[in-house]
């Protein structure tokens, strides 16, 4: 486990922890700069869930830090199998929250002119 990179406690831990706290406050910027997201509970969940993901990279790279700093080693079971299980959960969280704003903005762009195109032929007006 020492010479795995990206592992708790390394140096390569800690930028990966920095990049997916940049990635989810990014996320969290442009979406509540849009306008009217959070009338759609897709978007918001988004919103909820990269907040999530940002308090818990910001997290573990706070702890990476500390761990450079006092040269600890993180690599215990424990420690690992909590690591494990907490970007388990957020992964799952972070999937979840894309793949629902994704398909809304599916729908919003090619399904919700479909109505408007057939009415006027059934006339369902």
């Amino acid at each position: 486990m020492p010479g795995l990179a990206g592992r708790p406690g390394s140096w390569g831990g800690l930028l990966l922890r920095v990049g997916q706290t940049f990635f989810a406050a990014a996320c969290i910027g442009v979406m509540g700069s849009s306008l009217g997201f959070s009338s759609y509970t897709a978007f918001c969940y988004l919103v909820a869930s990269m907040g999530l993901q940002m308090l818990w990279s910001f997290g573990l790279a706070c702890l990476d830090a500390y761990a450079i700093k006092v040269k600890k080693d993180l690599t215990h079971p424990i420690m690992l199998s909590l690591f494990v299980v907490g970007d388990w959960v957020t992964a799952i969280l972070s999937f979840a929250a894309s793949s629902s704003a994704g398909g809304v903005v599916i729908l919003f762009q090619k399904d919700v002119l479909f109505c408007r195109r057939w009415c006027k032929f059934f006339s369902c007006v």
